[in-house]
């Protein structure tokens, strides 16, 4: 898995993948938003609805600690082993909105992500056991699940975005 020397290495990693996986969507129809390819897990309602859910998750997994709540994660309703519930109501939640609207709010939620880390200081960021919610056997550090739920998916979903786009004839 890549690392960061900083959270400035971190938060500009985000914000250049996170603007090349927006502009993905750029010669998407409002019309094609939930149709599904073959070779292709997501449609583009689905992919971006996942983004916002993790990204959602992530903020509010720091605002309800900070809050005094006892965190659960990933959710109170869904476990680690239910992830494909968890990801059905994602796309429950997110895909009630255009492909425009998503997009608005994902660059929300991501601009919210980069506050939250130029807020932390740099043991926070890259120190495991610092927040409840990110305390589990793995130990990853509070960057780590940053990365794995902004940066990683980034990458991954350019590379199904771009097959989507080449099956439908819009490359």
């Amino acid at each position: 898995m890549q690392s960061y020397k900083d959270k400035t290495e971190l938060i500009e990693e985000i914000k250049n993948r996170y603007l090349l996986y927006d502009k993905e969507f750029d010669d998407i129809k409002e019309a094609d938003k939930d149709l599904l390819k073959a070779g292709v897990d997501k449609t583009p309602s689905q992919n971006l609805s996942y983004q916002l859910g993790w990204t959602h998750l992530l903020l509010q997994w720091e605002y309800d600690e900070k809050k005094g709540i006892d965190v659960k994660t990933p959710t109170a309703d869904y476990k680690w082993n239910n992830l494909k519930g968890l990801y059905e109501s994602f796309y429950n939640q997110y895909g009630v909105f255009t492909l425009v609207q998503q997009r608005a709010l994902l660059k929300k939620q991501i601009n919210e992500i980069i506050e939250w880390i130029e807020s932390l200081g740099h043991e926070t960021l890259f120190l495991p056991e610092q927040r409840k919610w990110a305390t589990t056997p793995a130990k990853w550090p509070i960057w780590k699940w940053i990365h794995i739920n902004t940066v990683a998916p980034f990458k991954n979903f350019r590379t199904q975005l771009r097959k989507w786009n080449k099956e439908t004839g819009t490359e």
